[in-house]
């Protein structure tokens, strides 16, 4: 019965700076904490594993192909072969430190492989352009941005372990290439193809290029012996504006609000349950919410640059097991609603016509594993 009970404690530590929160698709969120508890009762967690370490790892996947302007799914892209498809694969690292019963500190990073295929960025759309409709890809490979966080319980868990609250810090720092480029093809006159190095797109860039504030709350409460509710929330200031990296730095003209990449907030949360089942030790299943996302303006600093704003709510299950000193958790959230809101720049035109649109998937795979030692 204790294994029962530790282990929507333990799955929370081994979530807490690994499982991140990634837009499925063109909106841009990198990589960053959102936790999920997956177990009940926190006290013999606690007096075991206080003092010690833990090292995690996190791998994430997701397929955007699925166009959307506001809430209005383009299907046509699709069933044309001209959307836009990212595929990522990405590994958290991270390394926790568990102070005491209450205060942890942990750092997290981030190895990302991306790869973009669309017609578009390349000889176009259109037949005229691109009569074969060839479509071509880019990529993006290397770490992330690293984060350094701290978090602190604000009651005792050894005192009341059937239900609590912590709170988040951290500083996001701009490790991860937010430059990176590759080989665009393009048609000459003559129609022959040739290729020019260009940045790639804002979605598979490995890093946004700002320093960021994260903040962030977890909580959970024991509902019944085997049934616990969790919440989490996060959210990420960016204050700086844009990044300096020009799109499309071959054009004889910038546009003096998208012509750079934005440095944007993000955001996500999460509410659910967890149910342990007592006649498999160690193993619980979760079903929640899930809602992520990049608002349109941000809450400190600037907003002008491009970006494709939007959110995704989705309807998240998993698993999660814990024996002795290891812990894993899988969840599969299933996207039920995506809306690629008007972005800073859209929100300029005097007639109210422009909307930008943005590609999502439809299901993001988290799968994480954690030590203690």
């Amino acid at each position: 019965m204790k294994t029962i009970f530790t282990v929507v404690i333990a799955t929370a530590y081994s979530l807490l700076y690994t499982l991140s929160a990634s837009a499925q698709g063109c909106v841009a969120v990198r990589h960053m904490s959102c936790t999920a508890p997956a177990g009940a009762n926190s006290a013999d967690f606690f007096k075991q594993r206080s003092g010690h370490w833990q090292v995690s790892a996190g791998y994430r996947f997701f397929r955007s192909y699925k166009h959307f302007v506001g809430d209005a799914e383009q299907k046509q892209r699709v069933e044309q072969g001209t959307n836009v498809i990212n595929v990522s694969h990405a590994l958290d690292l991270g390394i926790t430190y568990l102070v005491n019963q209450r205060l942890s500190f942990s750092v997290n990073l981030p190895i990302q492989y991306n790869d973009r295929s669309s017609l578009y960025e390349h000889y176009g759309n259109a037949i005229a352009q691109n009569p074969n409709q060839k479509r071509f890809h880019t990529g993006s490979q290397g770490i992330g941005d690293l984060r350094i966080s701290g978090s602190y319980w604000l009651v005792n868990p050894v005192k009341l372990p059937k239900a609590n609250l912590a709170m988040g810090l951290g500083v996001k720092l701009p490790t991860g290439n937010y430059q990176a480029t590759d080989q665009f093809h393009k048609l000459d006159k003559e129609g022959r193809d040739y290729t020019v190095e260009l940045p790639v797109d804002q979605s598979i860039q490995l890093g946004d290029g700002g320093v960021g504030v994260s903040v962030e709350l977890q909580g959970y409460a024991q509902v019944s012996k085997t049934l616990t509710a969790y919440a989490n929330g996060f959210y990420l200031f960016n204050p700086r504006e844009t990044n300096g990296v020009l799109r499309n730095p071959t054009s004889t003209t910038i546009d003096p609000i998208t012509g750079y990449f934005s440095v944007a907030d993000q955001f996500a949360a999460r509410l659910g349950l967890s149910q342990s089942l007592p006649f498999m030790p160690g193993l619980a299943i979760m079903l929640g919410g899930r809602i992520e996302g990049v608002p349109a303006h941000d809450a400190i600093g600037g907003s002008k640059g491009f970006r494709r704003p939007g959110y995704i709510v989705s309807v998240e299950p998993g698993l999660a097991y814990m024996k002795g000193r290891f812990s894993a958790a899988l969840t599969v959230p299933v996207a039920v609603y995506r809306n690629r809101i008007k972005s800073y720049s859209d929100l300029q035109d005097p007639t109210g016509q422009r909307h930008g649109d943005a590609a999502f998937a439809d299901y993001l795979v988290s799968l994480n594993v954690a030590k203690w030692f």
